[in-house]
């Protein structure tokens, strides 16, 4: 009887899941999304920046929780750039004045203003560790930036990462690999579950968060399901970087592959680490657009623990010879953010990373003192840019890429 119990339980947990999937690609951005308007005064002309003024652009979703709100505000500073959109996600448990102070950051930003381009979900939703909900965050997310904002492609973040180049160094990059198709995908993704056969791929969980107001722990349902025959499991990091079609597909599917799957990952532990991944690589559309990879510097213990350790100033010469473009995880304030501000960021006195759009000429040290509107569309790549094209120059060679794909 407790089984049974258990069992519709899990089904009808897994129906509020797919009414957030058609909500996401029906309701108009302006709902959701709490978007700062510029602010004008007589020194200032309104910015009206073209897709075209730079050679692509990144739609950031930045994620954080409960006193994350310092982290989150400098992760920003140092990921900006006014070709990018990004959108700050608060777990509904922040409290209100946290909520609050992300709100008038975001406003009080002339920058940010002017531009137009930084966003705050303003329905967050609730969100539970190794539950789904955290996957419906990023879906929901994915759905806003589509329908707001031109983009080429959709990155990930929480407020614990932190870049290791330049946004003109990432830019410029791309640029230079512009004969590429915009389809590719940076998603991690092995085959091979090992220990994860068990303690993922069978075990059934219900995220409470899915219908209850107050957060709480995953519930962990008695029976255990067998590995699925219709489709083949893929799982990896719950960091990517997604192309806009990919997006798209996973968002409005032209197939049903998308939404049956995140049927499935509804009562699966851990979602994030293994939805995209198993959706991309079941998809004939879509399988040969990735590159194993999540461009994040990420250390572990060894044996790995469930969390990856805090990087601190040991990890920094590590962090630079990865050539890879962002980091995680990262305590507030930790010494080593500020090495990354002086010597990779040219980063001063806590502002904008430096970059052609608000450098100044002539003036030393070169930094971002402001939004410069004659150097709109400027590119001027930092000492990372180099490094991480070596690094996705081998990640795309004939040789790596295809070996390296779904199996």
């Amino acid at each position: 009887m407790g089984i049974k119990i258990f069992m519709i339980s899990f089904i009808i947990t897994s129906i509020p899941l797919i009414f957030l999937y058609i909500s996401f690609s029906t309701e108009p951005a302006s709902i959701s999304i709490t978007n700062f308007k510029p602010i004008l005064s007589s020194n200032n002309v309104l910015l009206k920046p073209t897709r075209d003024s730079y050679p692509v652009n990144f739609a950031y979703l930045i994620s954080a929780s409960k006193g994350d709100t310092k982290k989150l505000k400098r992760a920003l500073l140092a990921l900006y750039h006014p070709a990018n959109h990004y959108l700050i996600h608060m777990d509904r448990e922040a409290p209100e004045e946290e909520q609050r102070e992300v709100a008038e950051f975001v406003a009080s930003e002339p920058v940010f203003s002017l531009v137009n381009n930084v966003y705050i979900v303003g329905k967050p939703n609730l969100v539970t560790y190794r539950g789904p909900t955290m996957l419906a965050t990023t879906l929901h997310a994915m759905s806003m930036l589509l329908r707001c904002c031109k983009w080429d492609w959709f990155i990930n973040l929480s407020a614990s990462d932190y870049p290791l180049v330049t946004q003109d160094g990432m830019v410029n990059l791309i640029h230079a690999f512009s004969e590429l198709p915009r389809d590719l995908n940076f998603i991690q993704h092995s085959s091979h579950l090992g220990w994860k056969l068990n303690k993922r791929a069978k075990p059934m969980i219900i995220d409470p968060a899915l219908y209850s107001l107050n957060k709480s722990e995953i519930w962990w349902v008695i029976k255990q399901r067998t590995l699925p025959s219709a489709f083949k499991l893929y799982t990896g990091s719950a960091w990517t970087i997604l192309s806009r079609s990919f997006a798209e597909y996973s968002i409005v599917g032209w197939d049903n592959l998308p939404r049956t799957l995140l049927l499935y990952y509804t009562n699966f532990v851990s979602s994030p680490e293994g939805y995209f991944q198993t959706v991309v690589c079941n998809s004939e559309d879509y399988k040969n657009t990735t590159v194993n990879h999540d461009l994040h510097y990420i250390a572990w213990d060894n044996p790995p623990k469930q969390h990856p350790r805090s990087l601190g100033p040991k990890d920094f010469r590590r962090m630079v010879l990865s050539s890879r473009p962002f980091a995680r995880k990262f305590k507030q304030n930790n010494p080593v953010l500020d090495k990354i501000d002086r010597d990779l960021l040219k980063r001063h006195r806590r502002r904008y990373t430096y970059g052609g759009w608000c450098s100044e000429k002539g003036k030393k040290p070169e930094a971002c003192s402001g939004f410069q509107s004659e150097n709109y569309g400027v590119l001027r790549p930092g000492p990372g840019s180099r490094r991480l094209k070596n690094m996705l120059t081998k990640l795309l060679s004939g040789r790596n890429f295809t070996k390296r794909q779904c199996r």
